[in-house]
């Protein structure tokens, strides 16, 4: 079995989202289209705070400070869903309440 193996660092330059998906576009021309449920913390995030990321570094990860949420460009390339347990996301959204 081989790896591949990149030569060239996935990077976002421009990230898009709406109520149902995530699209990312890639420095190298390729879009990537996600939905949002892979990402829960996005899922119940006003629209507002969807629209406030940054990207970090030259754009190997996408950050939504608002949610305390980093999506790594590999991982979406690799199909990765977010990692976060059902306590955490249980006990962040208990917080949200409180505000």
């Amino acid at each position: 079995m081989t790896t591949l193996a990149l030569e060239i660092e996935p990077t976002a330059v421009k990230v898009t989202l709406n109520e149902d998906e995530m699209m990312v576009d890639l420095a190298d021309g390729r879009r990537i289209i996600v939905p949002l449920a892979w990402y829960p913390r996005l899922t119940y995030a006003t629209s507002i705070e969807r629209q406030n990321w940054q990207l970090l570094g030259n754009g190997y990860a996408i950050e939504f400070p608002d949610l305390d949420e980093h999506i790594g460009i590999k991982g979406l390339l690799a199909g990765c869903h977010s990692g976060e347990s059902q306590k955490s996301l249980i006990k962040w959204l208990e917080t949200r309440k409180e505000k």
